[in-house]
């Protein structure tokens, strides 16, 4: 990736919601206080070795643990149909990069470098989601797609509380302008014209009007910068959800090396898990 002068440009996120570091054995990961009504963690790269089985007793020493092989996609599966016992690694892991509870006390995780992990709890059922949203994922809508599955069992939109975990942040993040075109044109209305053809600035002038753009210029040549998170918020407010449900961190995997994996910086395959606890 090329460098960047961003002297100009930035992303500024205002939290509405506090973040908190806690630790566990002086290890530290992150919860929101949105997510209060649930055990819940983001945590980080000092965790590096542990799985979801070992954590899961870190937030719940009752619950059973869930995660799937994640494939950037857009599926979406009911927990118990990913209960991941102690000795998973003889059990092959259902496909999907996301996790709807149904049952209570079900840790659901999730594990990222620079794709965002995505919490959700709904203060009435006490059901919960684990979403992996990468740009893929969020190109097919995968964060609506687990709020269907959470409505079919019983959600109301008002009662879902939503945290994004730390992530790429869109100021350093450099895609082509087809990734660019392929996740905005979720959250627009962009004509006919197949997202392939658009030019960069068809797509700089239809962000326009957005209260915040999630994309913007680079100068390299074929290349924008690109807010995921920034477009999954606009994706939960097209569903109706109010502001005051969604919580994103102050935190970017990219330039914080001393907490967090980031593919994109080191190359390397390695993940930091998020978990939430069903009631």
């Amino acid at each position: 990736m090329g460098d960047f002068n961003t002297e100009s440009v930035s992303f500024i996120f205002i939290p509405m919601h506090t973040w908190h570091w806690r630790t566990w054995n002086h290890l530290p990961y992150l919860v929101c206080d949105l997510l209060t009504p649930w055990v819940h963690g983001f945590f980080t790269q000092q965790f590096w070795g542990r799985s979801p089985q070992e954590l899961t007793p870190v937030l719940h020493p009752a619950a059973t643990t869930h995660r799937v092989k994640q494939v950037h996609g857009n599926t979406v599966l009911s927990a118990s149909t990913a209960v991941t016992p102690p000795n998973w690694g003889d059990v092959p892991l259902p496909e999907a990069d996301g996790l709807v509870s149904d049952a209570g006390q079900q840790a659901l995780w999730v594990c990222s470098a620079d794709c965002t992990p995505v919490l959700i709890g709904d203060v009435t059922t006490g059901q919960v989601a684990a979403i992996h949203a990468g740009w893929r994922g969020t190109a097919r809508k995968i964060v609506p797609q687990a709020i269907a599955q959470m409505q079919a069992q019983g959600s109301r939109l008002e009662d879902l509380r939503i945290a994004l975990g730390p992530a790429i942040a869109g100021e350093v993040y450099q895609v082509s302008t087809r990734v660019a075109a392929e996740v905005t044109a979720t959250v627009l209305s962009l004509g006919p014209a197949p997202t392939q053809t658009l030019q960069t600035q068809d797509l700089l002038t239809a962000v326009q009007p957005l209260p915040r753009p999630p994309l913007l210029p680079d100068p390299d040549p074929g290349r924008l910068r690109l807010d995921v998170r920034c477009v999954n918020v606009l994706q939960l407010e097209q569903l109706g959800i109010d502001s005051t449900q969604v919580a994103i961190a102050p935190h970017c995997t990219y330039q914080n090396p001393d907490h967090f994996f980031s593919y994109r910086r080191t190359q390397e395959k390695k993940v930091q898990w998020s978990g939430i606890v069903s009631h």
